[in-house]
């Protein structure tokens, strides 16, 4: 090892929390190992002296914080290769390794406050694009930070927390805890850790609470918040006890005696209780989601962070079984195993060697896929729906859990009918009231419902990456892939042609667009989101904003709205029984104001859209394109200028007006984009 290795030591001038944990930890086993020249830790003047038996401490400086990080360290470690473990380092520098927990900053914004996210926003993009490597402690947090940082997935090294030190903590040590205890009843307990940051999601304990208190269980919530955090509200609930930060012996003394632990998070680089908890012997009950299965490694229950009714049968299956819990302390302790301080450090040492190193792959056990509906809404074309239904359920990667084809009359599904697992639904016409059948015929426990166009042929990795999407990103609400090729704005895509281009398209670097309204062609949506939304029917026909409108009542309920690139399709835009021109171009004015009405979609965006599509259809008047009916489109723009003049505003008359389509084609889908 050259002398010529720094090690950014701010972590020893700050609170410990979870990143701050993992510096130390990090560090303390590169101390313990022996080498010839080992690196430097510099560190602020404030930082008090960790006891380090082998690398030397420098502190010196007048600043302290982020200004002694970006102005005084970068001097001070000029010439050597500096390792940063706190997500942050200094901007100017590139001869680097830096640890990015998470991105968080971006997936879960209101857990932080507004100059936290300013500057994260700032430096992190610039750290991901000058750093020598960028490293992070999970799977999930690498897809996450490759989202969202420019930052390719396969060039992030994966050096997760380790578990050892919970093992030397000391219960016959804690000072608080025992007394704590000793002021409540004597039942069993649920314990939670973290701060109350909204991504830590304590509300879940908190509704819960009254279910618990009637099975006997308390709720112990320990540690405090950092300056960092926005403020969760935490209501009063008889059972539930605050006892804000204690000390790790304190903590292993409260983990040793609980049920559980509970870590109900939305989102997580790591997770690094739920090892801690695992160490010590507690069973965890964690989320589904974004790293947690990762860290749990199938020793743990885990439960969507939506799902109150499953934590409290988890809950109560283990306060009645004493089996369980052993199998999962026995289980735990195994799984622990797997996460070491002294291997990650070892890592952290062959980049400072090498920043380009190829480090072993830390490849965590399978975890469940969610459980998935699809849904094709058509209506009478049956050969084009049955082409592309079965060439979906042939070539995805990852099988949905239920298949629904939503029409009108059985016959719309052909031959369909056939096969097995797919159910048939009849219903209303439309679009919308199509889409909603489906939704009324969810089978519980449904986490992710789809929607593809009858037309729409799918990259076999399509429902993977949107399920991986949900799983990595929790408050993802509404996902969207990329369109390879539409072949609305043109005569249309022949099905054999739309698979090809499929073929051709393959992978690209992964494009991450927020917010992005996704396309009624191919789209997916939480279950878990939606609860009593549902498409608007007064939209009637088939396609023409429905999809805008339903994704912008989730977005106004918190909500985001996402488009990933690496799931990808092509649209055929089959032209069989187009909606008349009339139609369509009375929707094109009506809707966008119908749905300023209700607050799904902005006065800027309204002025825009009629603009823009009565533009298009007045000069196509004169120069009509092939296929696109300008005259009739115009018409039915000045149609619904007349009713608006007149006070009329109403979506549903759209249905009423202008010629039948000379052939049924409730999949057509006009251009929107």
């Amino acid at each position: 090892m050259s002398a010529l290795f720094a090690i950014n030591g701010r972590f020893l001038t700050q609170t410990t929390t979870g990143v701050q944990r993992y510096a130390r930890n990090i560090v303390r086993a590169m101390d313990s190992f022996e080498q010839e020249h080992q690196p430097v830790v510099f560190a602020p003047t404030a930082a008090k002296d960790p006891g380090y038996a082998r690398l030397r401490v420098n502190t010196s400086g007048a600043l302290t914080g982020h200004a002694w990080e970006q102005v005084e360290l970068p001097a001070r470690v000029a010439g050597h290769r500096l390792l940063n473990l706190c997500n942050t380092a200094p901007a100017i520098k590139s001869d680097q390794i830096v640890c990015i927990h998470d991105a968080n900053i971006f997936a879960a914004p209101d857990s932080y406050s507004l100059m936290f996210r300013a500057f994260y926003h700032n430096l992190q993009p610039l750290l991901a694009r000058r750093a020598a490597r960028i490293a992070t402690v999970s799977q999930a947090a690498a897809r996450q930070i490759a989202r969202h940082l420019p930052v390719s997935l396969a060039s992030i090294a994966i050096l997760p927390n380790g578990h050892e030190h919970a093992l030397v903590w000391n219960p016959e040590r804690a000072t608080s805890a025992p007394g704590l205890l000793a002021l409540r009843k004597p039942r069993p307990y649920v314990l939670a850790l973290g701060s109350r940051a909204r991504h830590k999601n304590v509300s879940l304990l908190m509704n819960i609470a009254p279910d618990l208190d009637k099975l006997g269980v308390d709720i112990i919530i320990a540690g405090g918040g950092d300056g960092i955090f926005a403020a969760e509200l935490l209501e009063d609930r008889s059972n539930v006890y605050l006892y804000g930060r204690v000390s790790d012996d304190d903590l292993a003394y409260l983990l040793d005696r609980a049920l559980c632990l509970a870590f109900p998070s939305l989102t997580e680089g790591f997770g690094l209780p739920i090892l801690e908890a695992m160490a010590r012997g507690c069973p965890v009950v964690s989320s589904n989601c974004a790293s947690m299965p990762e860290v749990c490694g199938g020793a743990a229950l885990l439960a969507s962070p939506f799902d109150l009714p499953h934590w409290i049968d988890h809950v109560r299956a283990l306060l009645q079984s004493k089996d369980l819990r052993d199998d999962l302390v026995g289980r735990g302790a195994q799984n622990a195993r797997r996460f070491s301080w002294t291997r990650s450090a070892e890592g952290y040492l062959d980049l400072l060697q090498q920043p380009t190193a190829t480090l072993p792959v830390h490849a965590p056990p399978p975890t469940p896929a969610p459980c998935i509906a699809v849904v094709f809404a058509t209506r009478g074309r049956p050969d084009i729906a049955a082409a592309t239904v079965r060439h979906f359920l042939k070539t995805q990667s990852l099988r949905p859990d239920t298949v629904i084809i939503s029409c009108v009359d059985p016959e719309d599904a052909g031959d369909l009918v056939l096969l097995p697992g797919v159910t048939i639904l009849s219903g209303p016409a439309g679009l919308a009231a199509q889409r909603n059948t489906a939704l009324a015929n969810l089978k519980p426990g449904t986490e992710i419902v789809a929607f593809f166009d009858d037309d729409f042929v799918a990259d076999a990795d399509w429902l993977a990456e949107a399920a991986r999407v949900f799983r990595d990103e929790s408050q993802v609400a509404g996902f969207t892939g990329r369109v390879v090729a539409d072949g609305i704005k043109g005569a249309g895509i022949g099905f054999d042609e739309a698979v090809r281009l499929v073929a051709a398209a393959g992978k690209q670097n992964g494009e991450w667009i927020e917010p992005y309204s996704p396309y009624g062609c191919n789209m997916a949506f939480r279950v878990a989101a939606i609860g009593d939304l549902r498409f608007d029917e007064r939209l009637v026909l088939y396609g023409w904003l429905e999809d805008r409108d339903f994704a912008a009542a989730l977005e106004r309920h918190g909500g985001r709205l996402i488009r990933w690139s690496q799931a990808f399709g092509v649209h055929m835009g089959v032209k069989s029984g187009r909606v008349s021109g009339e139609r369509l171009g009375y929707s094109q004015v009506i809707n966008p104001l119908y749905m300023m009405g209700k607050g799904t979609m902005s006065l800027v965006k309204v002025a825009d859209h009629i603009f823009r599509n009565t533009l298009s259809n007045f000069v196509g008047t004169v120069w009509p394109e092939p296929f696109i009916d300008r005259r009739g489109r115009a018409k039915g723009n000045l149609l619904a200028l007349a009713d608006i003049l007149r006070g009329r505003l109403e979506p549903e008359r759209a249905a009423a007006i202008g010629s039948r389509p000379t052939t049924n084609k409730p999949g057509w889908r006009q251009q929107q984009r």
